[in-house]
């Protein structure tokens, strides 16, 4: 019989930026360096993409103490996440229960509030 062969996948972990390096990426292009040598040991086509986004990135505020950010937050989304902790800490204050559905039923209308 044959032996098997087992093949082992080699999982990349996707690597992810700094708000930091990402607005380096952006501050260089800006001066004319050209998108291969911002490599940075990342592929041109991650280069591109920050490129591409370059006006959210430089909106983005990243929160207290976060380097890295997955998804890009606005500040919209600290205001509501304050006023929804303080929300929560005035229910909890008054001795209601709060269920996770009651909770974001409130960020919701929080969210709602605060777009319009």
């Amino acid at each position: 019989m044959d032996r098997k062969k087992v093949c082992k996948k080699s999982s990349a972990k996707k690597k992810m930026m700094s708000i930091e390096l990402k607005r380096k990426i952006i501050e260089k292009h800006e001066q004319g360096v050209r998108v291969v040598d911002l490599s940075y040991g990342r592929s041109t086509s991650m280069i591109c993409s920050v490129l591409k986004r370059k006006e959210s990135i430089k909106s983005v505020t990243p929160a207290k103490g976060l380097t890295i950010i997955s998804k890009l937050r606005t500040s919209l989304h600290e205001n509501m996440e304050k006023l929804l902790m303080v929300w929560v800490t005035e229910k909890q204050l008054q001795g209601d229960t709060l269920t996770q559905t009651i909770i974001c039923e409130k960020a919701r209308a929080i969210y709602g509030d605060l777009l319009g």
